[in-house]
């Protein structure tokens, strides 16, 4: 009875638990949002500012591009601090039904959860290892693709601002304009790279984690359980690292070739797929004849 009651429990608890996590990520996604709309502005090469002489850590002259704070403040001053929020509803939009898709989804119960201790047990936990990674790959990209349209139409929403238009202004009308002009597809551009990215981020981030701490981190050791609650955040930002050219990808291709001036030449080539778009900034993102031609300019400049 007692068990059958707690059971009860927790399950009325659910629904709360829930709302309190779409209200946490509904403010974190709002106080990240002006970091977010900047990084996305660079990404597709907005550079309004120019590049300012300055010096590295080694003391050679170097061309600057603005910092986070001047392109903010370049945005206060063309659109005023109201424009660093730009559309920001499809954004929130998008995590409360990432968030609520992946809570709805049965999750394993954290008793399931084991703590690697030794190499003894190094079999058994790798395939609840193998198993949990498994499952949280199915709710992630289940939830990814529910929330791709809401993610496609907030990144057409804020480049925008590049060209000053106003052709998306707001969910509704949003889908509307899409489905007429690309149909259903055109509420997917770029979800392959996104999955891609996910996919090698959450098995590459939990598997070195797993490995670390089953290898690598010994029980003798007086701060092991610590080190251990740690492992699987470090891990998380140098998976990232590896894992951003497939979100990159993913952004520039939900904006290129929509009838805006960021994605059509000559601001932007248009892509054929994702693939043709990877392999155009492998060969063009800062290729050593670019980073050649800045530095023989650079050295020509007064000292």
């Amino acid at each position: 009875m007692d068990s059958g009651s707690g059971g009860l429990g927790s399950e009325d608890n659910a629904p709360t638990t829930e709302a309190l996590f779409v209200a946490l990520g509904t403010g974190v996604m709002a106080l990240s949002h002006r970091l977010l709309y900047v990084k996305l502005l660079i990404q597709v090469g907005h550079e309004p500012m120019p590049p300012t002489l300055g010096t590295n850590v080694l003391g050679r002259k170097v061309l600057c591009l603005p910092s986070f704070f001047t392109y903010t403040k370049y945005i206060v001053q063309v659109d005023s601090k109201i424009g660093l929020f730009r559309d920001l509803s499809p954004r929130l939009m998008s995590n409360a039904l990432s968030t609520v898709t992946q809570g709805s989804m049965k999750v394993f119960p954290p008793d399931e959860i084991e703590q690697v201790s030794n190499k003894d047990n190094m079999k058994t936990s790798l395939k609840k290892v193998v198993k949990e990674t498994s499952y949280e790959m199915m709710t992630q990209c289940v939830s990814r693709m529910l929330a791709h349209p809401l993610h496609v139409i907030s990144m057409r929403c804020m480049v925008q601002f590049v060209g000053r238009e106003a052709k998306y202004s707001g969910v509704l009308t949003s889908i509307g304009k899409i489905f007429k002009e690309e149909e259903l597809l055109g509420f997917f551009v770029g979800l392959i790279p996104h999955l891609l990215g996910a996919v090698v981020f959450l098995w590459g981030c939990n598997l070195l984690a797993h490995f670390i701490n089953a290898y690598l981190v010994d029980d003798s050791f007086s701060q092991a359980l610590a080190i251990r609650s740690y492992t699987k955040f470090m891990m998380g930002i140098a998976v990232s690292m590896l894992t951003y050219p497939f979100l990159l990808v993913g952004d520039l291709m939900a904006v290129n070739n929509c009838r805006l001036q960021t994605g059509l030449p000559p601001y932007s080539p248009v892509f054929k797929s994702w693939i043709h778009c990877w392999k155009y900034l492998s060969d063009h993102a800062l290729p050593w004849s670019n980073l050649n031609h800045l530095k023989n300019t650079v050295s020509t400049w007064p000292r």
